[in-house]
């Protein structure tokens, strides 16, 4: 031992007391080196405590320290009490200052010489103090002394360093800041045990501590002699090792004899075993609070791979060096609660690992996203079918190569063997979801049964979370699933326009909601685009949304007049409930007439944007009342279009934000559909872009862009016959000259045959008007045939013998699609074929 100061020393001896050969070092003085056991008895003397108080070695050890120290208030008695009612001696120096009793912290105080005024010391534990020298008599000599307090498992409970301190004021003694940064040190040389290992465990003693900390601290301490007195960290110590802690039953019989002996007037006896009972409060405490300090780590979100992140994280260092955390396939995936016992076949998805080793030890080995089974004869089979944790005190080399065995090609055995490793289950109601395989390294203390209850206590909590984390991510899977059920797949191209839309959940109430847009395929190459808004959120709002969304697909298929088909709607609400109440916009487009027809309930207006001058307008409709008030009317009106112009239909939580109009959200809506844009997906962005980013939205948000490209003229051929038989051969001719004109011969003999069975049965059924034919050609080569019956036609099954029937069975198979409507006048029978690919 050696200190270290900032003015040269007078010549001194050596680390071990003798004499140096020459002038010493400057700022080094040797000390005397002390330890004392529990039981107030020397266990080390060293040379230089031979020089300073003449005693040999030999004499020393295994003799009362107090006999052999006779430095005034150096030494706690043992017969004294602590001042914090602790018992006194040297079992209780742990809880202490180090200082011994009635003396200050030398933090706290300055230290005086008697010529040489007061200095303050850097050090806790330091003070000055008389004792006899080495030369015996009367003579005494000044010694500065420091007393630190030894914990640990072993019996040593006190260090006692001292120094000459006349010899650090040899050259002037008057001078009061001689001794004023007086520090022990570890040198190099010294003969105290265990010296040579500091650098070696201080790494141990601190497994936290990064490697550039590690280096820089015993530098310090063993290259430039400077104590290390204070530094700053934020992690902790890991937990504290179980210490041969007492049993019950023995310490409840110490406590006994103790009362007895209070009784009794006597004194009891100071049992050594108190210190395990002292241990074992320290290790369940730092435990607990170890445990409440992870409970506090997780959990902080219901994200599921957050929380196992979270959970990793938590145990190391400080409880484990490695952790890799397994879960069931059906937790990762997000299903439902896993069924049944885990078996041999049962995949395990490794979602974490976390340790303290290099970077990219474990990744290529252990790689994170991987499924496997494991079988029967590893702890980690007997875990996840007990659902109890597994203790394995040290990994040998045939439980090595036994783990090792399912890694395949991948040696893992020289980063498992020699570990200890403790397998604990994540349950939840009792079902095993997962398991957490813990590893510490060779150097640590093994896992033990105080850590197997810590970690059965950690994986208990960690299952909770996950089982919470896993329920919501379940319940938010069945939530998407049930609103993209309910949203309609809508093809981006419909007769005569193109269609993009967007939905966006509400961003705090949840991802369901009654928000919803439609389109559906109406006679005439007509196509009816509606927007809705059930009030509310919830699964309550989204189911009365697929109620109200199937009834206007119904009832648009029956090609309704939009008035009329909203007055059916309310009707079919108030039938539903009272609480039943939504807002909806209704609108027909006609690509061939160049018109819009709408409706409107409650809802907000649509935007229509012109493409010849790029004006963007609110279309003034009458609002109406909300679906589910009733005794309303609804009315309707119809808007002029061209090809190319743009209707923008929404729901309010696009354009509403509390706390501001919403005439400001329209504003923006109709500036942002006007601009420009390369398709319909780029517009719909450009819209969101526009308006989500206001801040404040807490609805479901519905858009639907629509651009009206409209049917030319060129595209379109009508033509009407007479209710006669004989018109189904000119009807047939038509057919087939019109589709040489437009290029399409190739359909020509499907079409003319569809077309004959058609017109024969208009013929049949018509009353007085004559019988219309309408092809169209888009996307698809649309036919109509309309006549003035009502009444639709059936498919039939037709025998052998049966006359009629057959026409309709014809069409079904040869046309892509094919159906039939009621109209104004009377009924529409249409088909359609698929263009040829060219």
């Amino acid at each position: 031992m050696d200190r270290g100061t900032e003015r040269d020393a007078p010549p001194s001896r050596g680390a071990d007391g003798g004499a140096a050969d020459g002038p010493a070092g400057a700022g080094r003085v040797p000390l005397a080196v002390v330890v004392v056991d529990r039981e107030g008895l020397v266990s080390h003397w060293s040379t230089g405590a031979r020089r300073l108080f003449g005693v040999a070695k030999e004499e020393a050890i295994g003799r009362p320290a107090i006999d052999l120290l006779p430095v005034s208030g150096a030494l706690p008695d043992p017969e004294d009490d602590l001042p914090d009612g602790g018992h006194g001696g040297y079992e209780g120096y742990a809880a202490y200052d180090g200082l011994g009793p009635g003396l200050d912290s030398s933090l706290d105080r300055g230290l005086g010489y008697p010529a040489a005024g007061r200095a303050r010391l850097s050090v806790p534990g330091g003070s000055e103090a008389r004792a006899p020298g080495d030369r015996g008599g009367s003579e005494r000599v000044d010694v500065l002394w420091w007393a630190y307090p030894l914990v640990g498992p072993g019996t040593e409970r006190l260090l006692v360093l001292a120094a000459d301190a006349a010899a650090l004021r040899r050259d002037d003694p008057a001078d009061p800041l001689a001794v004023e940064r007086i520090a022990p040190a570890f040198a190099l040389h010294t003969d105290f045990p265990g010296a040579a290992e500091l650098a070696r465990r201080l790494p141990e003693i601190l497994p936290s501590m990064s490697v550039g900390d590690s280096a820089r601290i015993v530098g310090q301490v063993l290259e430039l002699g400077y104590p290390v007195l204070e530094f700053s960290q934020n992690d902790r110590i890991p937990v504290t090792p179980d210490w041969g802690v007492a049993r019950r039953v023995e310490r409840r019989a110490r406590r006994e004899r103790a009362a007895r002996a209070a009784a009794e007037g006597a004194v009891a006896p100071q049992d050594p075993d108190d210190e395990g009972e002292d241990l074992e409060y320290v290790a369940v405490r730092e435990r607990l609070e170890f445990l409440n300090e992870v409970s506090g780590k997780i959990g902080t979100t219901l994200d599921l791979s957050r929380t196992i992140e979270e959970v990793s994280r938590a145990v190391v260092p400080r409880f484990t060096d490695v952790v890799g955390t397994y879960l069931r396939e059906q937790v990762v995936a997000g299903e439902g609660f896993p069924d049944g016992v885990p078996d041999t076949t049962t995949l395990w998805h490794r979602v974490a690992v976390e340790h303290t080793d290099e970077p990219g030890r474990w990744d290529d080995v252990v790689p994170v996203g991987e499924a496997m089974p494991f079988p029967a004869h590893t702890p980690f089979f007997q875990c996840m079918t007990t659902g109890l944790p597994v203790l394995v005190p040290r990994i040998g080399e045939e439980l090595g190569h036994a783990i090792a065995s399912q890694f395949e090609k991948r040696d893992i055995r020289p980063l498992i063997t020699g570990r200890s490793m403790l397998v604990v289950p994540l349950k939840a109601r009792d079902v095993v979801l997962g398991f957490m395989i813990l590893l510490r390294h060779p150097e640590r203390a093994p896992f033990d049964d105080m850590d197997r209850v810590t970690g059965a206590e950690l994986a208990a909590r960690a299952g909770l979370v996950l089982d919470n984390a896993r329920m919501y991510t379940h319940q938010e899977s069945v939530a998407e699933t049930l609103q993209d059920s309910m949203l309609p797949h809508i093809p981006p191209r419909m007769a005569g326009c193109d269609i993009a839309t967007r939905y966006l959940p509400g961003t705090l109430l949840g991802r369901v909601g009654g928000d919803w847009f439609d389109s559906v395929k109406l006679p005439g190459a007509r196509t009816a685009l509606v927007v809705g808004d059930v009030m509310g959120h919830g699964l309550n709002s989204a189911a009365m949304m697929g109620q109200l969304r199937t009834a206007v697909q119904t009832m648009a298929a029956l090609d309704l007049p939009p008035a009329q088909l909203l007055r059916n709607l309310d009707d079919l609400a108030q039938r539903l409930g009272d609480t039943y109440l939504a807002t909806c916009l209704y609108a027909v487009y006609d690509p061939i007439g160049g018109e819009l027809h709408l409706a409107n309930a409650g809802h907000i207006p649509p935007v229509l944007v012109r493409a010849a001058d790029g004006r963007s307008e609110l279309l003034e409709l009458p609002t109406g009342a909300p679906i589910g008030v009733g005794g309303v009317p609804f009315e309707a009106v119809r808007v002029r279009v061209r090809p190319g112009d743009r209707l923008v239909m929404c729901t309010d939580g696009l354009v509403e934000v509390r706390g501001e109009d919403i005439g400001v959200g329209l504003a923006t809506l109709c500036e942002s559909a006007a601009h420009p844009a390369a398709s319909m997906d780029d517009a719909c962005d450009t819209v969101i872009r526009a308006l989500n980013t206001r801040g404040g939205r807490k609805d479901d948000v519905a858009l639907l862009l629509a651009r009206l490209n409209g049917i030319a003229p060129d595209d379109v051929a009508e033509r009407r016959f007479p209710r006669a038989p004989s018109q189904v051969g000119p009807a047939r001719a038509v057919v087939r000259e019109q589709l040489h004109v437009w290029g399409l011969d190739e359909l020509a003999d499907a079409a003319e045959l569809m077309v004959s069975e058609l017109v024969t049965n208009a013929v049949r059924h018509s009353r007085r008007n004559p019988v219309a034919l309408r092809l169209v050609r888009g996307d698809t080569l649309l036919c109509e045939v309309e006549d003035d019956d009502h009444e639709l036609p059936t498919l039939l099954s037709a025998g052998p013998g049966d006359e009629r029937g057959r026409g309709l069975r014809v069409v079904s198979a040869l046309a892509r699609e094919w159906g039939a409507s009621r109209t104004a006048a009377g009924k529409s029978v249409w088909f359609e074929l698929a263009l040829p690919h060219r």
